[in-house]
């Protein structure tokens, strides 16, 4: 019995993990379909707080549930080193960065993904508004994603 039991609890698991990466990958396209709609309506070329602004609106819009600007301690081994805001976090399950700049570089990339390790939040998005098209990655964190791939 013991081994049905915990085959249908594999199975049960398997479902619930891709349940969940099913609802964030979701998630991730509808953060960027409103960052879309932001971007074309705005166009490029404002200051990285007013596409905060305007996307707080389309994620109300649009029905999403999320905190702009939360601050979330840093710390190293275990003794506090500052604090740091993250943009967006949307719906509890994925970090939004955001920035206004010309062209995004490896070190915007690699920031957004040391945030995700470092507040220990599986999926996040950098967004771009800066640029004459929007750029957008979906950044993750290696130690959680190996553990829910």
């Amino acid at each position: 019995m013991g081994g049905v039991v915990d085959c249908l609890n594999m199975i049960l698991y398997d479902k619930l993990s891709k349940m969940k990466i099913d609802n964030i990958n979701n998630l991730t396209h509808q953060i960027i379909g409103c960052a879309m709609e932001v971007h074309n309506q705005m166009g490029n070329g404002f200051q990285e707080v007013v596409y905060q602004r305007a996307l707080s609106i389309e994620f109300s819009l649009q029905g999403l549930s999320f905190v702009r600007e939360l601050e979330m301690p840093l710390e190293y081994k275990g003794e506090s080193v500052g604090s740091r805001r993250v943009d967006f976090f949307v719906e509890d399950l994925v970090m939004v960065e955001i920035k206004a700049i010309q062209n995004l570089e490896g070190v915007h990339k690699a920031q957004a993904i040391n945030y995700c390790e470092a507040y220990n939040i599986a999926d996040g998005l950098l967004i771009n508004f800066g640029a004459e098209r929007l750029q957008y990655h979906r950044v993750f964190n290696k130690n959680l994603k190996n553990k829910t791939s």
